[in-house]
């Protein structure tokens, strides 16, 4: 780690004004002529309205000046590396336990309500659960309270109790193989990109009957994977789901381990990332699933999408095929353009100093990117959050369809006037302002420690400001494409 430097000099910071000024100007021209567009997205059938042009255009700028000032003149040492937590309390073992079988239980309704319930994805269990409860509702609650997923897991609570039994009955299990170095977390990749395309390309994603064979499927495979690599190292690298909440808990303040409850500055969790293989595809391959998924609810792609869809018509193919494989096709694109994104500021700040490969640096600054992807997530999903996500309390009471009431509120429903569309708007571009802000805190940070001088620092930090507002700009077309 390179020594406290102090700030950047003043022909330093005019400089800075004078680069962030023209591109404010380039991106507010860009956010004028972006184009707004079509449909919604989510199981309620409602969305946000689209955000405002002149929202759009000064956000834009705010990101910019943000950033200027951080990176130019109030950060100018790194405050974010290393260790910076303080135990608070002791963790008690009975609490991940219960946690443990309410997680067991939560699945096996799961698996019964697919098979036994009815068959309509508004009155059966399944669809709101998983597409709400566990893709939108678990990662963004995990910013909060640490990653409380790996207490609720049930694959792992599962393994955790073969295992107790086995150690009573003096049984010893001991895992056959090592977890390789090169696997990574390709994984957990593989995983998001698998569900991605189960819920925003695959035809029958809400049958309730397929998502419970799809989640036992799951179970086994999570449980075969703990028993030739360990519980441990197989839930933190090679579960899709629990590497995926991990990976936002990091933004929190809070994290029980070793027996205690732990809490830490704000965002240093993400410094310590694992920078070994698939960890930089990973914070990618998030923003790209969610940029597809509003793109797909957008002129540009709904435009294109019918010509791709006839091609592989044209080869023979059925037309759901067809579509599947378009959509997959945009799917891919999406992410291409992320990765492109952030390829060119690695380019850029290895072209500040060449003693570090763009792999290095690729992977020495994917954590960047977390506080960016959770912002998409946010952004995006809030609507279906506070509007879908009400559906969960008259699906409890009933959640096989059959006219059960078990708690009282079968006979709730949606409220679409709990929050109001300007609020949402409001909401969802904070959380993509805040969101970049912090990456760009992150990546400020992070440069600190790597380059011998502040200058290089904040040289090297003009490359991924454009990247972060490149990404902010993005994130805020796709939600101007989505419209009622």
């Amino acid at each position: 780690m390179s020594p406290l430097f102090g700030p950047a000099s003043a022909p330093a910071a005019r400089a800075s004004a004078r680069r962030a000024a023209a591109l404010t100007a380039a991106l507010l021209a860009a956010g004028a002529l972006a184009p707004a567009a079509a449909s919604a997205h989510g199981i309620s059938g409602r969305a946000s309205l689209p955000v405002p042009a002149w929202l759009f255009a000064w956000v834009a700028a705010i990101v910019l000046i943000v950033s200027f000032v951080l990176l130019s003149t109030m950060w100018s040492r790194p405050r974010l590396q290393g260790v910076h937590e303080r135990r608070v309390c002791p963790w008690p073992a009975a609490l991940s336990v219960a946690a443990g079988a309410v997680g067991i239980a939560l699945f096996a309704l799961v698996v019964y309500a697919g098979y036994e319930g009815v068959p309509y994805y508004t009155a059966n269990f399944d669809p709101t659960f998983i597409y709400v409860i566990f893709w939108v509702a678990i990662p963004v609650s995990s910013i909060l309270f640490g990653n409380w997923f790996s207490a609720f897991s049930p694959w792992r609570a599962f393994a955790r109790g073969i295992r107790w039994v086995a150690v009573r009955a003096r049984l010893r299990w001991r895992p056959p193989l090592t977890y390789p170095a090169w696997l990574g977390r390709w994984p957990v990749v593989a995983g998001l990109l698998a569900f991605a395309w189960l819920e925003l390309i695959y035809h029958d994603h809400d049958n309730p009957s397929t998502l419970a064979s799809l989640a036992l499927a799951y179970f086994t495979l999570m449980l075969v994977g703990m028993a030739l690599f360990g519980i441990k190292d197989w839930s933190e690298k090679g579960d899709a789901y629990g590497g995926y909440f991990e990976l936002f808990s990091r933004l929190s303040c809070v994290e029980v381990r070793d027996g205690a409850l732990w809490l830490r500055r704000f965002l240093s969790g993400a410094t310590s990332l694992f920078e070994g293989s698939g960890s930089v595809a990973l914070v990618l391959v998030i923003i790209g699933i969610t940029t597809f998924d509003g793109a797909s609810n957008g002129v540009v792609w709904n435009t294109l999408q019918p010509h791709v869809q006839s091609f592989f018509s044209g080869l023979g193919l059925g037309d759901t095929p067809a579509d599947e494989l378009a959509d997959s096709l945009g799917l891919l694109l999406a992410i291409t353009i992320v990765v492109g994104f952030y390829a060119i500021g690695v380019l850029g700040m290895r072209s500040v100093s060449r003693r570090f490969g763009s792999l290095q640096l690729a992977r020495s600054f994917a954590h960047t990117l977390i506080p960016i992807g959770f912002a998409y997530v946010l952004a995006h999903y809030f609507s279906l959050l506070v509007w879908q996500g009400q559906a969960i309390g008259y699906l409890a009471s009933n959640p096989l369809g059959h006219g059960t009431n078990y708690f009282g509120t079968a006979d709730w429903h949606v409220n679409y006037a709990f929050l109001g569309s300007t609020a949402i708007w409001y909401v969802q571009v904070f959380a993509l302002v805040s969101g970049h802000v912090s990456g760009l805190a992150l990546a400020h940070d992070r440069a600190l420690a790597t380059y011998r001088s502040t200058q290089e620092a904040v040289r090297s930090q003009y490359w991924m400001l454009v990247v972060m507002v490149g990404f902010t700009c993005l994130g805020l077309w796709l939600l101007s494409a989505v419209n009622t």
